[in-house]
């Protein structure tokens, strides 16, 4: 670092008047200047006097000259000023942000001693020193002070860290103690830690090193732990004199010295990890230096002189001029400022761990700032003023940054995807990933904060082409993955991160539950598609059609109308949102309804009177209907009640809206007696659950308070009877018998003749049961009965009602199992017949009628043949002994090879002649000669056979069955004709092979000549 001289902003006086105090504000705007004339001036980061204000006296009755002020120093957010002087006060001056605001004592701290030095570090109150060796601080919201530490020894100096959560104090007997209001767990003592040789007028604190200059005309620098790491002696050299103040520079890596026309600079040097000293700033009739101040940006020093003189110094290492919009200067190894030169604004970047800045390029629209350092990565956003330093060690500088979302960086890098947060020092997440395109991720980090949910901070990626992947970047877990049938081009979360939208190739729309990964089809030939923004509305193109879903959890729900032209984008501003289309000549914007959307913003925000607002102003469609739904569930789960009432009398649901009327009325009348809200009265508890239908619940909460007859009175009330009496049971209410019998009644009376029959059965009369059973037309049940309870197997009457019952009711294999039961074989196996329960009915007859199974295995075949269950019923054929229709319903059936083994077992030659041919052609079709060969011969379809050869190209095979099957006439017939007719088709040598197999030479030289 170098100083360059910019200019005087105060010229000296004839004699002494010394500057006796400077300090630049935290924001780099204001710069305060205190002469000898105890009047404060206001500068601005420019250098030109903007304000000024005058101090008083601790009293009035000393006068004005009765004081001197020894420091001042600014509030962290650079609206006022605390002014230490020696009349043993402190006052805090109120001066606004703007210039020329009123100034207004806001605070004052008197002493017991004068105040001789005052800082006020960017963490914590105000710290001061006094002339009988306190150090004191004063917190402004309290109007107290209260002492850190007393020493013997008159307060010569005070300064902070870097951070400004520890300070560290100069005494007169050369002790220097140090004060920690948050070590961050470094360890470092406190106390006194260092004796120096004279008093420590000099003292700055950079980083790990405390340096000290004084009247010995020596420069110490001592580690952290006190010891002396370096001493620098300029004691022999005549033109020095004593040093009397010393400046750190914001970054901690350069430190200024001020003797008599001098400006000492030293520099660290991290590599050497030992401090240098620069070129000597040498300014002749400076004389003594009394104060120096460094801007917080690093970029100024003010100097303030014995004589009255403040002169402005340029602090820079280097300047750059990037794409002649910004100015890049570095004032430190790991410190720059950034101007942007049209708009003016400034932006601080410094490495947090106080690595040298390498490069800074600025990316993104003139938006974004990319610096590296040797071990780390700088990101930042210069609009938002946010920066980032992430550990970033070996990646060969082959990075590909996008910069498209507001608040992170997505880095790519060797099939590495990372995120880093602006602002945010740690590495969001990483993924492994090939896809880069914007339009493949999504990221949503805390876009719209919604009632009751903290941090959200959600990645969606591709895994493959056809796989999305969605992570929880705070736990670093996925929490859902989509799997797609067709590969996917584009894919965007809403800003809460619960909702999925993506397109595939096809231009399909879909969108996706997260939490449930539940997946919806929204759209066809989709060419455009956009969450609104600020809501959970999604507007999308479809061909002509312009769709919107102002209500994307009802997807069904769509407002479409006509456009011409292609939607280009969606802007909102102003409380108009606007779909813009470019039909080819201009830009047409389609108003969209603002109100539809106000209230899916309002719903994310958890303002439901809102909501209701914006609902009532519009007429009941669907669409407003599925928003009322969404608003009355919502206001449920957050107990809500009169805004859910509202919500469903709109959407006519009269009783659930009395119910919460009465609901209400009931919690308000708990809270005037109870106090509260009325809402954890366990009766309004009870009916809430009631409401969701979580009834277990409402009955437990009646139960704690031992309320049994209001658990059973609800449900009796919803006509849960079972659930009713199970509970009465439960707790063996003495009026159980009586409320079995009410429950029996009702359930005669309202013709629940099935529910009164099992109630008969569970309290063992199971006659009555049967009745019942039998009544309701339900004589299957009544059977089953039967089955269960051997004792009523013996009344015939009662079998014989059952039975009649069942077989009218054409409950057959019912019927037939009932009479098994009963031994009575013959009417069981009629029964299974007319029901065609062959399978109980084999299982019978093997028993009782042996038989009878063949002829049933047929009847069961030909049930089968009727039913077209070809397949099943070979088996039963064969099981009866006729093969014949085994074969018939194999033919039938395809299944030719079954149907070859049961061929060769038929005897009778006449019965299936007539599948041979059958036979004969599939297997010629599927090229099985042989096969075919035999089962034509089988059928004496010689010629057919031997054209089945011809057909294949198979002269030989042909020739052979021709010759042992068919006359020579007739062979020779067939071979003249097969040859003249491929003759004819062009295909000589085909033609030429038959004749030559028939001997028939004399046809060559013919087609020769052809």
């Amino acid at each position: 670092m170098h100083l360059k001289y910019m200019k005087t902003l105060l010229p000296p006086q004839d004699g002494a008047a010394k500057i006796t105090a400077i300090a630049w504000s935290p924001n780099n705007a204001k710069l305060a200047v205190c002469t000898a004339d105890r009047v404060v001036l206001l500068f601005d980061e420019n250098g030109e006097r903007r304000d000024k204000f005058s101090t008083k006296p601790v009293d009035q009755k000393y006068g004005k000259k009765s004081y001197i002020v020894k420091a001042v120093a600014f509030s962290p957010d650079s609206t006022k000023i605390a002014v230490g002087q020696t009349d043993n006060i402190i006052y805090v001056y109120k001066i606004g942000e703007d210039w020329g605001e009123k100034k207004v004592i806001c605070n004052k701290f008197v002493q017991q001693s004068a105040v001789t030095t005052l800082i006020w570090p960017l963490e914590g109150p105000v710290v001061y020193g006094l002339a009988d060796g306190k150090v004191r601080v004063a917190n402004i919201k309290t109007n107290k002070s209260s002492t850190l530490y007393a020493t013997d020894s008159f307060v010569v100096s005070l300064t902070s860290n870097l951070p400004g959560k520890g300070v560290i104090s100069g005494h007169a007997d050369g002790s220097v103690v140090r004060y920690f209001f948050d070590d961050e767990k470094s360890g470092d003592a406190q106390g006194k830690i260092i004796t120096h040789s004279c008093p420590p007028y000099a003292i700055a604190w950079a980083g790990q090193f405390i340096i000290i200059g004084g009247s010995d005309k020596k420069i110490v620098i001592y580690n952290k732990d006190g010891r002396v790491a370096q001493q620098l002696d300029y004691s022999r050299d005549n033109t020095e004199h004593e040093f009397t103040v010393a400046a750190c520079s914001p970054s901690g890596q350069s430190v200024v010295i001020g003797s008599y026309d001098r400006l000492r600079v030293f520099n660290y040097s991290p590599s050497k990890r030992v401090w240098e000293e620069a070129n000597t700033k040498e300014i002749p009739n400076l004389y003594t230096i009394s104060g120096l101040a460094w801007k917080r940006d690093g970029s100024k020093l003010a100097v303030g002189t014995l004589c009255g003189s403040l002169e402005l110094f340029d602090c820079s290492l280097k300047k750059s001029i990037h794409n002649n919009k910004f100015e890049i200067t570095f004032v430190g190894p790991s410190q720059a400022i950034i101007k942007n030169l049209v708009a003016g604004t400034r932006f601080n970047i410094k490495s947090y761990y106080g690595y040298e800045i390498e490069d800074i390029k600025i990316l993104g629209k003139d938006r974004n700032i990319v610096a590296r350092t040797p071990a780390t990565l700088m990101l930042g956003d210069l609009i938002l003023k946010k920066l980032s330093e992430v550990p970033w060690q070996g990646m060969g500088g082959n990075e590909k940054f996008f910069f498209e979302n507001e608040n992170v960086c997505i880095i790519f890098n060797a099939g590495e995807l990372t995120l880093v947060e602006y602002g945010n020092n740690e590495i969001l997440g990483s993924v492994r990933t090939e896809f880069i395109n914007p339009h493949l991720l999504s990221v949503r980090i805390n876009e719209r904060k919604q009632r009751g949910v903290g941090e959200n901070k959600k990645l969606a990626y591709l895994i493959d082409l056809k796989t999305i992947s969605v992570i929880d970047l705070l736990t670093g877990l996925p929490i859902a993955q989509v799997s797609h049938d067709s590969k996917i081009d584009w894919i965007e979360m809403n800003e809460t991160g619960h909702k999925l939208l993506f397109r595939d190739k096809r231009q399909r729309l879909n969108l996706v539950d997260i939490e449930t990964e539940e997946r919806t089809s929204l759209l066809n030939y989709c060419t455009f598609v956009q969450w609104i923004p600020g809501s959970d509305v999604v507007v999308a193109q479809n061909r002509g059609n312009l769709c919107v879903w102002y209500n994307i959890d009802v997807p069904e729900k769509v407002t479409m109308f006509p456009i011409k032209g292609e939607v280009t984008d969606v802007e909102r501003a102003e409380g108009k949102t606007e779909v813009l289309v470019n039909d080819g000549v201009t830009i047409v914007p389609y108003v969209l309804d603002e109100g539809l959307i106000e209230f899916g913003t309002a719903i994310d925000d958890g303002d439901f009177n809102r909501a209701v607002s914006f609902l009532e102003t519009l007429e009941l469609t669907e669409e407003t209907e599925a928003m009322w739904h969404s608003l009355g569930h919502m206001a449920l789960q957050s107990h809500l009640l009169p805004i859910a009432e509202r919500c469903y009398a709109a959407l006519g649901e009269i009783a659930k809206a009395r119910f919460l009327r009465e609901t209400i009325d009931m919690a308000e009348e708990a809270a005037k007696t109870t106090g509260g809200d009325g809402y954890d009265h366990y009766k309004v508890r009870a009916r809430m659950a009631m409401l969701e239908k979580r009834f277990k619940e409402a009955e437990g909460i009646f139960l704690e308070q031992n309320n049994i007859e209001e658990a059973m009175a609800m449900y009796q009330e919803l006509h849960k009877w079972d659930d009713a009496l199970e509970l009465a049971e439960s707790r063996n209410h003495p009026e159980l018998e009586t409320f079995e019998r009410n429950y029996y009644q009702w359930l005669l009376d309202s013709g629940q003749e099935e529910k009164a029959g099992e109630l008969k059965e569970k309290d063992g009369d199971y006659q009555g049961a049967i009745g019942l059973y039998l009544k309701a037309g339900l004589p299957a049940k009544g059977a089953r009965l039967v089955a269960v309870v051997p004792a009523l197997a013996g009344n015939s009457e009662l079998v014989q009602k059952i039975s009649a019952a069942l077989l009218k009711g054409e409950f057959f294999e019912q019927a037939g199992e009932l009479f098994e039961k009963i031994n009575n074989y013959e009417k069981a196996m009629e029964s299974y017949r007319r029901g065609k329960a062959f399978s109980r009915a084999v299982e019978l007859a093997r028993l009782a009628s042996p038989a009878d199974v063949v002829s049933l295995e047929e009847e069961w075949g030909d049930h089968l043949v009727s039913m077209k269950q070809l397949d099943a019923a070979i088996n039963h054929y064969i099981e009866a002994g006729k093969t014949v229709k085994a074969l018939d319903a194999a033919v039938s059936a395809r299944q030719w090879k079954k149907a070859v083994q049961i061929i060769e077992v038929i005897d009778d030659p006449s019965a299936v002649a007539g599948y041979y041919h059958k036979l004969a052609q599939h297997f010629a079709s599927t090229g099985e000669y042989e096969v075919a060969e035999h089962f034509f011969v089988e059928a004496g379809m010689m010629k057919e056979a031997v054209e089945m050869y011809n057909n294949a190209g198979k002269w030989e095979m042909a020739h052979r069955l021709a010759s042992q099957s068919l006359q020579p006439e007739e062979v020779a017939n067939m071979y003249v004709s097969q040859a003249q007719m491929l003759e004819q088709q062009g295909k000589y040598k085909e033609a030429e092979k038959c004749v030559y197999i028939l001997h028939l030479y004399c046809r060559v030289t013919l087609f020769i000549v052809l």
